[in-house]
């Protein structure tokens, strides 16, 4: 058997990739176009394994997933693939709608095709992912309930409205033609090889390079957090149990400010790897212009992930910050080649 992921080379696919073949035997084919985000060398671990198939390509590309779904006969898609930052969106949100809207019909039309062709038992059996963000909700008050799948979209973002659009495709293939779809809309992710342009690897990356350490705004902005490894092992669940054409929020259960996870993480790196000057990292810290339209609050109602399918996050913020602080810390030499363009010259010789 076997399964195909897209975007698995990027954060959340490369950890969902490894942690998959850990714990299952089938197959993956990793379908990653390779921008500047994804990055192979997440997956050095997997070089050994034939159970794991690096194609670098572009989901908008129907020749080559066509090629793919028919050579590999996989029995689902789970979709990563996705321009996923709202600063870029901002300054160039072209991109993002070509990603996340126009490629993500060329899949669901591949996968229609080809789910279309399957005999009855593969057929009943087949599901396609699709992994989005809690940011198509929009933005909540202070106190508002938090988001469940009943509440209306209304991005506020290019990124969010392209995410939105892209959920909106895959529901209405679905209600139009019976592709078994899924869609999972999770709060914001952190952990091992996330790219340091987010704000955990960035305060951590500025903080041991010595250099200032942006807040925008007052930093009273809210996220719910979830750790990368939670969020793979509510994906699993959903793939696994998940009722055909409904949504599931997965969240962290972890609310809190952008002070406080700057705070935080200053006060981790003064106890694991102080300054020589004794001084707290927290001095590094400048306040700067809020970003335009940027969103107070997300919060996910996870409800009803936890009493359909029994699916609970198992890290806490407080666990799950000091795993990633030591991991970062653990791997200079990543850092240093996502940052100074080094993996990017070495993807154009390769590539």
């Amino acid at each position: 058997m076997t399964i195909l992921v897209t975007g698995g080379a990027g954060f959340i696919g490369s950890n969902f990739v490894i942690e998959w073949l850990l714990k299952n035997k089938e197959s993956v084919i990793n379908l990653d176009k390779l921008t500047y985000a994804g990055n192979i060398s997440n997956l050095d671990g997997l070089k050994n394994s034939p159970n794991h198939i690096f194609v670098h390509g572009d989901i908008g590309d129907s020749k080559l997933t066509n090629r793919l779904l028919n050579e590999y006969q996989p029995r689902c898609i789970i979709n990563f693939a996705a321009e996923s930052h709202v600063d870029r969106s901002i300054h160039g949100p072209e991109e993002f709608i070509q990603t996340n809207i126009v490629s993500t019909f060329h899949l669901l039309e591949s996968a229609r095709k080809y789910w279309d062709n399957l005999k009855s038992k593969k057929k009943n059996n087949f599901r396609f992912l699709h992994v989005s963000t809690d940011e198509v909700y929009g933005s909540l008050k202070h106190k508002a309930p938090a988001f469940t799948e009943e509440h209306c979209y209304k991005p506020n973002s290019p990124y969010s409205a392209s995410k939105a659009a892209s959920d909106h495709l895959v529901r209405s293939y679905y209600h139009t033609y019976g592709l078994p779809t899924l869609t999972t809309n999770c709060s914001n992710n952190y952990g091992p090889y996330q790219f340091p342009e987010k704000l955990i690897p960035l305060v951590i990356h500025n903080a041991l390079e010595g250099k200032n350490i942006p807040i925008y705004g007052d930093g009273l902005q809210i996220r719910d957090w979830l750790y990368v490894s939670d969020h793979c092992s509510a994906i699993c669940r959903v793939l696994e149990a998940g009722l055909v054409g409904e949504m599931y929020n997965i969240g962290g259960l972890n609310e809190k400010t952008n002070q406080e996870i700057v705070n935080t993480i200053c006060e981790i790196l003064d106890k694991f790897c102080p300054r020589k000057d004794c001084q707290s990292y927290k001095s590094q810290i400048i306040y700067v212009k809020d970003r335009e339209g940027h969103d107070r609050r997300y919060a996910i109602n996870a409800a009803k992930i936890e009493n359909s399918l029994g699916w609970h996050p198992k890290e806490t913020f407080e666990t799950g910050i000091k795993k990633t602080v030591q991991w970062y810390l653990d791997q200079p030499e990543w850092i240093e080649n996502v940052t100074s363009g080094v993996y990017q010259d070495w993807v154009k010789k390769q590539y």
